[in-house]
């Protein structure tokens, strides 16, 4: 497999990233609704009306009703324009050049050496598991400054226009970040993209083999496209539902705004945890739940499908 399976990877990993980059960032606004501005000074939202400037909502009352997926992505179209959707789409493609690249060929090459046949092909869940975890693991930190640039770039739209970011692309946002914040602000939240690409590796391409391997063993449909949406579309909705509560607490701390001379909004994951917690109630944590599954899924079906065909049309390299 080697240095294949990178490029396979990649190519399919990109694909996926910029079919589906509108869902992931109504996602991230979605997440971060509801922060009190104690948590995250001036990250409150901003609505804008016909002939008027934008103007700050507070969310610290939790009873109030929010807008759901659709709502959000209506009201980025009429307060930014249809191009917001695409926001951060240059860290999206870095993140998947770095993070899912490095994740899909390693696993591959893991797969490989723990089978006892030299072929990942009857290799044990467990094991399939195991891969998927280490190879998370490491692609998440090779990706995470991307990953920061792009939660920071998709959310910018909805701060009021005095405080937004304004990053030009992906280079710009990590070059102010590396200016006023340090190279430390590059892997804010590592611990957490670390984790949540560990659960997301490890149950979407377990759960893809796994599947895949139980439809065209169970002959319930030949090895063709059939196989691999279905497929696909369980280990989407898998990871999904395991990973969206560290995916929440992820998006927040690498949003968040650190003043110099005062203290960040939070100390850290537990602290996220627990603030949103407080202030949200527990199912705050599934935030984005909806827009999660909408985007995992046609995403993990993009990612394999391109992954197969890209596989098809390399088989002879």
């Amino acid at each position: 497999m080697g240095l294949k399976g990178f490029v396979e990877g990649g190519i399919a990993s990109i694909v996926a990233g910029c079919s589906t980059h509108p869902l992931d960032l109504i996602k991230v606004r979605l997440q971060l609704q509801g922060e009190s501005a104690a948590a995250a000074p001036a990250l409150r939202p901003a609505l804008a009306f016909p002939g008027s400037s934008p103007i700050a909502i507070p969310h610290s009352n939790p009873s109030l009703r929010r807008p759901g997926f659709l709502s959000v992505g209506a009201q980025i179209l009429r307060a930014e324009g249809p191009s917001a959707l695409f926001s951060g789409i240059s860290a999206t493609i870095l993140r998947q050049t770095l993070y899912s690249t490095t994740r899909m060929g390693l696993y591959d090459i893991l797969k490989t050496k723990m089978s006892s046949e030299g072929t990942a092909a009857a290799l044990p869940l467990h094991k399939k598991i195991a891969a998927g975890l280490i190879a998370g693991a490491v692609g998440a930190a090779v990706g995470n400054p991307a990953d920061v640039a792009m939660v920071r770039m998709q959310a910018d739209g909805r701060l009021p226009i005095a405080d937004r970011r304004n990053y030009r692309g992906v280079a710009d946002a990590l070059g102010q970040m590396l200016r006023s914040e340090g190279l430390g602000s590059l892997w804010r939240g590592s611990a957490l993209t670390v984790n949540r690409a560990m659960i997301v590796t490890a149950s979407q391409l377990a759960t893809y083999d796994e599947a895949k391997e139980a439809i065209i063993g169970r002959r319930l449909l030949p090895d063709g496209l059939p196989t691999h949406v279905a497929a696909s579309f369980a280990a989407g909705l898998v990871a999904a539902v395991a990973s969206n509560p560290v995916d929440v607490v992820k998006t927040r701390v690498m949003n968040m705004r650190v003043e110099k001379g005062k203290a960040p909004p939070y100390t850290g994951a537990i602290d996220c945890v627990v603030k949103t917690v407080k202030a949200e109630g527990p199912m705050a944590l599934y935030k984005g739940f909806i827009p999660t599954v909408s985007r995992q899924g046609p995403f993990t079906i993009v990612l394999f499908v391109t992954l197969e065909q890209v596989r098809s049309l390399l088989k002879e390299f």
